[in-house]
């Protein structure tokens, strides 16, 4: 069972979820059921028994929504969005990154960077250098303050495909990252949300295809660290909150670690598809 956000007639943000192939309507399915769950995502993630809400999602009969889906972001709302920078090793390799770091490097996204599963990447006209980066997207259900990596898993609602979008000429501009990374869309999450407990997110195979092109292709044991100890450390600065998103870092394949005789920068027109396996494809075109 898989959790998603669609846009409804309105522009409205609505949940969604998915059970054996059929996506369906949280609210119009519990409404039907007579079940008394959450029926937004904000109130999943808030609700203090996470537990009974995924059994009651796992039985209570779906009803199908009809037409054309618009995915809205895997979450629309977050607190926070936080960066992984430097997470697989032969990604630093082919960077350049001589040595790993003993703390990974941190930056943020913002709100205004997400958009959902099959919508439009608009380009900033500061920028030329546009590169992909397929990432496994950690989202909070569970406040974390200075937690250990063992009770940082019981932190993690669950887990999303996305795509850390760069401007390399804008992230290396200054010593700062920041304007290569936060612009509107540079931060495609979805199309699905899947609970933690249905996933082993250290043992999840991840790529990523442009124009159909196989560029990048790893597996989430190769990160240096995991998902828990992200939440850990990072926990130790700041509270994470539910619906909190943490991008954990991509793998070797970008167009930044190639040669420059073969970097081809992305542009309008190109097809972006991130895949992580238990949660699906994340498909993105540029404007």
């Amino acid at each position: 069972m898989k959790f998603f956000q669609y846009y409804d007639e309105n522009h409205t943000v609505r949940l969604g979820f998915c059970r054996g192939g059929l996506l369906a309507d949280a609210q119009a399915s519990v409404k039907k059921s007579g079940a008394e769950i959450p029926t937004t995502l904000t109130d999943v993630l808030h609700h203090a028994d996470r537990k009974t809400v995924l059994e009651a999602y796992q039985t209570i009969e779906p009803v199908a929504i009809s037409g054309e889906i618009s995915f809205a972001p895997a979450v629309s709302a977050p607190e926070k969005i936080i960066c992984i920078g430097l997470n697989y090793k032969a990604h630093m390799d082919e960077i350049g990154f001589a040595r790993e770091r003993e703390f990974p490097p941190v930056f943020p996204k913002y709100p205004s960077s997400l958009t959902g599963h099959e919508q439009l990447i608009h380009l900033p006209k500061t920028g030329e250098q546009f590169d992909y980066e397929a990432e496994l997207v950690i989202v909070i259900g569970k406040e974390a303050h200075e937690v250990t990596t063992e009770q940082a898993q019981d932190c993690i609602f669950g887990y999303t495909a996305g795509n850390d979008f760069s401007a390399r000429d804008l992230q290396f501009k200054t010593g700062q990252w920041l304007l290569g990374k936060a612009c509107d869309d540079f931060a495609p999450a979805g199309p699905f949300l899947v609970p933690a407990d249905a996933l082993d997110a250290d043992h999840l195979h991840i790529s990523c295809r442009v124009n159909g092109e196989l560029r990048q292709d790893s597996n989430t044991s190769n990160m240096i660290f995991s998902c828990a100890e992200i939440v850990s450390y990072l926990s130790q600065y700041m509270t994470l909150k539910p619906g909190d998103m943490i991008y954990s870092g991509t793998p070797d394949g970008v167009i930044l670690g190639m040669p420059d005789d073969r970097k081809k920068w992305l542009t309008h027109g190109d097809t972006i598809e991130v895949t992580i396996e238990g949660i699906g494809t994340l498909k993105n075109t540029i404007a």
